[in-house]
């Protein structure tokens, strides 16, 4: 099977995930804003997610030298934020929304990016030659950090701390967990960047180490700004 249709089943593979997720978190009784639920809202995000992922992926090509059109996971999750604040603003929302999508949204990276690792060279997503031991051939005689691998891992690990955290009812980590996810991602992406071959745009640093340093910002300003979390018994507030 070719990279790329390895990659679509893995692309389908992490959506299927994120609504298992989304069905799960809601028989464990919890409630979340309705205003997530909305067709507006959703379209916005889905926009904004679009735009973005395209927008800043093929930005990054070009950065580095090559053609094309691409797409970018963080692009997307950039894009949807910004679009998502936006639809908040002129409709006159206040209320945070973005809690039931912490544990889909640490999921489908997680199973997403076993995609982009499959995809191998053609996709643009594997890391800067390595000699450690784990360094893997993706086809051109090179060993590199299959930087995929290690993004999937800690995305995965955040998942699974977060299903504890639900049940064992946290109120902290429910009413919060995407902008939590958000400073992990943004945390341990901005990491991943270094050992990636993609051309700077400031400094050292690449595009996406601005982007991820800009999603960790934003997320650690919500966090600061978070109302305190109420305890939680058998039904929660999200």
């Amino acid at each position: 099977m070719s990279g790329a249709f390895l990659h679509t089943l893995f692309d389908i593979a992490a959506w299927l995930a994120a609504a298992v997720a989304l069905y799960w978190l809601s028989r464990q009784g919890l409630l979340f804003p309705a205003q997530s639920f909305e067709r507006s809202y959703l379209a916005a995000l889905v926009f904004g997610a679009g735009l973005g992922a395209y927008l800043f992926g093929s930005a990054n090509l070009w950065l580095s030298g090559q053609s094309g059109i691409a797409r970018s996971v963080e692009g997307a999750l950039a894009g949807g934020i910004a679009a998502i604040e936006l639809y908040k603003w002129s409709e006159g929302i206040t209320v945070r929304t973005g809690a039931r999508f912490a544990l889909p949204l640490a999921l489908g990276i997680a199973i997403g990016r076993l995609g982009c690792y499959f995809a191998g060279l053609e996709d643009f997503t594997y890391g800067t030659p390595a000699a450690w031991p784990w360094g893997h051939d993706f086809g051109d005689g090179i060993l590199r950090h299959p930087v995929q691998l290690y993004e999937s891992a800690a995305m995965g690990v955040f998942a699974l701390l977060y299903v504890v955290a639900v049940l064992n009812r946290s109120a902290f980590v429910i009413t919060n967990g995407f902008y939590l996810v958000l400073v992990y991602y943004g945390a341990q992406r901005f990491l991943w960047e270094f050992l990636k071959p993609y051309g700077t745009l400031i400094g050292p640093f690449t595009l996406f180490h601005v982007l991820s340093l800009s999603i960790l910002l934003y997320a650690v300003v919500m966090l600061a700004r978070a109302p305190k979390a109420r305890p939680m018994h058998e039904r929660a507030v999200a």
